[in-house]
């Protein structure tokens, strides 16, 4: 018999795989549906994240919405858009600062069958470093940022949207005169209901 949508929820909420490495337990968050046309593939939930339940309820979520040009109840539409990180629970702190890794078990017990229960997805979104590793190879995420003609229309890699990418935007006025507006047509043209457009390559004046 076919796993449904609802049993693999149900079995992704008992997990217990990742139990002993997760300082607050697991909880996972995501948020799926069958028709959902497209996909926001980051890298692991944080603390707030953890306490609410809620993928990207925090700053980096207003600046990653910022940039798709979405607001929050589009954002949490499920029925158009899925959000799935890597790890699925939160993974910790890093004893410098900053959150650990995705724990390396969960996209591989997971994930397939996640992408499975989601046949009409059009654009993925692949937001941070990890999430780029694990579905695109190894690369450089700014690279990949500037060159995300070369991706489409399957996917459209982001740098992740922490208070730390601020500065590489600064740095790098191409993301915000190329790479956003690109990001927001093929965002637009698939809750519509439309194909991924073709992206005309930057003017140079």
């Amino acid at each position: 018999m076919a796993e449904t949508l609802e049993d693999l929820l149900h079995a992704i909420r008992a997990c217990q795989t990742c139990a002993a490495h997760l300082p607050l337990g697991p909880r996972p968050v995501l948020h799926v549906s069958r028709t959902a046309r497209l996909l926001i593939a980051s890298q692991a939930p944080g603390t707030r994240v953890h306490e609410t339940g809620q993928s990207f309820n925090d700053a980096s979520g207003d600046r990653l919405r910022g940039w798709m040009g979405v607001d929050r109840a589009t954002f949490y539409d499920s029925s158009r858009i899925a959000l799935v990180p890597m790890g699925l629970c939160y993974p910790g702190r890093l004893p410098k600062g900053g959150d650990c890794p995705p724990r390396p078990e969960c996209a591989p017990q997971w994930r397939a069958r996640i992408m499975a229960q989601m046949p009409d997805l059009e654009l993925t979104l692949v937001v941070g470093s990890y999430a780029q590793l694990h579905i695109l190879g190894k690369g450089k995420v700014s690279e990949r940022c500037l060159d995300f003609r070369h991706y489409l229309p399957r996917y459209f890699p982001l740098p992740h949207p922490s208070w730390r990418t601020g500065a590489w935007e600064r740095r790098t006025p191409q993301f915000g005169t190329d790479v956003l507006p690109a990001l927001r047509a093929c965002v637009r043209a698939v809750l519509d209901g439309r194909p991924v457009p073709e992206i005309a390559p930057l003017r140079r004046s």
